[in-house]
């Protein structure tokens, strides 16, 4: 399943990368910042990612994932650090919404 949160992840990183004038490098995606002082994306922009991540996780996995929920900002370690944070905070919340799936 992990493979398959990396690849809805990527997917929206091509869709953003659509629309962008800077690209993003993708060539080492599971390192890649997200948001922070090194991140690509501005707070509006990751709100967009996010939302695209979410549209993918429901679309392709059937899972329903807040990404901006209170639990997923208040980390001491933001999930949205780098791209294998937010895959590892996806994979808790799964394990822990829907057991079945992991």
């Amino acid at each position: 399943m992990r493979e398959q949160v990396f690849s809805i992840i990527h997917s929206a990183l091509i869709e953003v990368n659509a629309t962008r004038k800077e690209k993003i490098d993708l060539s080492n995606v599971d390192t890649l910042a997200l948001y922070g002082t090194t991140g690509v994306f501005d707070s509006m922009q990751l709100v967009s990612f996010l939302a695209a991540v979410e549209e993918g996780l429901d679309d392709e996995l059937g899972l329903e994932i807040s990404l901006t929920s209170e639990k997923a900002v208040s980390q001491t370690i933001s999930p949205f650090s780098s791209v294998t944070l937010l895959i590892e905070f996806i994979m808790a919340e799964t394990q822990v919404s829907a057991p079945a799936l992991a």
